[in-house]
């Protein structure tokens, strides 16, 4: 497995939201070339939301090589959204597409319809699209900003999950995405670090709510990864020297994730729900 990860500064220029993988410098690491699955997932349906790049094409691919099929969920990034799609046939499994926006509940549903339609049913549901954008100051974020991050971030969590709790067997797993920032959050994403605080407690009492139905819900919390949303929302000051503020000085590769992922969707891990696995590089969250 590649130890010489990428270490900032970075040559990364501003790109236009939400970014491609192509327009990356360096490109991500997604576990292409590195991540070999062993039958974890075996015959297991998954949906995994903002699949097209980053984390969720990590997640994507990994599921994939355990032996799981998966819907990939996307805003509008055709071309990462078709190489994803690529990553997860090649591994012998099936991949279904769909497109849209998450704000919609609608849409929401229309994907988990899809995922039940097209692969029969649904064991594992990633809640990992997000959106985020930085402002120095509260009188900065306009009020459509701030809705428009509840919405995607966390409202549609909320429709995704409970139109897909319906068709859960026991045994199913939720795995939701928070983020350093719910412990730890960066006051010029205020509205994202808000958000990822609901996520947690969402994904804690979720796991209540759900154990009696024998579907677990766990959530992982990244610190500093490298993926499109980074140059694409961030300042180029703060792009440029990306991931040095954690102990490993560097930023996570979204390949680094993909066991967490793996880990918390696995009918092995039977007993753990309402638990936050912190992938920080080294940074406590406490």
């Amino acid at each position: 497995m590649n130890q010489n990860h990428p270490t900032p500064p970075f040559p990364q220029e501003k790109i236009e939201m939400p970014g491609l993988t192509r327009q990356m410098q360096p490109v991500p690491d997604h576990g292409e070339n590195s991540y070999k699955g062993s039958g974890r997932l075996q015959g297991m349906k998954a949906v995994v939301t903002g699949a097209d790049s980053g984390i969720g094409r990590a997640v994507a691919i990994a599921y994939a090589r355990e032996g799981a099929d998966v819907l990939i969920s996307y805003l509008n990034e055709d071309e990462d959204a078709q190489e994803t799609k690529r990553l997860v046939e090649e591994a012998g499994r099936k991949a279904v597409l769909v497109s849209g926006d998450l704000q919609s509940a609608d849409h929401c549903r229309k994907i988990i319809e899809t995922a039940v339609r097209e692969l029969g049913g649904i064991d594992i549901l990633v809640n990992n699209a997000a959106h985020q954008a930085t402002f120095s100051d509260i009188d900065e974020i306009p009020d459509e900003e701030w809705e428009l991050t509840f919405k995607v971030n966390i409202h549609a969590m909320f429709y995704l999950t409970k139109a897909a709790v319906k068709h859960m067997k026991p045994g199913s797993a939720i795995v939701n995405t928070t983020s350093i920032n719910a412990d730890s959050p960066n006051p010029s994403l205020l509205a994202y670090a808000t958000t990822k605080g609901a996520i947690q407690n969402f994904t804690a009492g979720l796991a209540q709510m759900l154990a009696e139905k024998g579907i677990r819900a766990n959530a992982v919390a990244p610190g500093p990864i490298w993926t499109p949303l980074i140059p694409s929302t961030l300042p180029e000051d703060s792009v440029k020297n990306f991931g040095k503020q954690v102990p490993m000085k560097r930023p996570g590769q979204p390949a680094e994730l993909a066991t967490a992922y793996v880990m918390l969707a696995d009918p092995l891990s039977s007993y753990v729900s309402g638990a936050t696995i912190a992938v920080t590089g080294g940074k406590p969250i406490i």
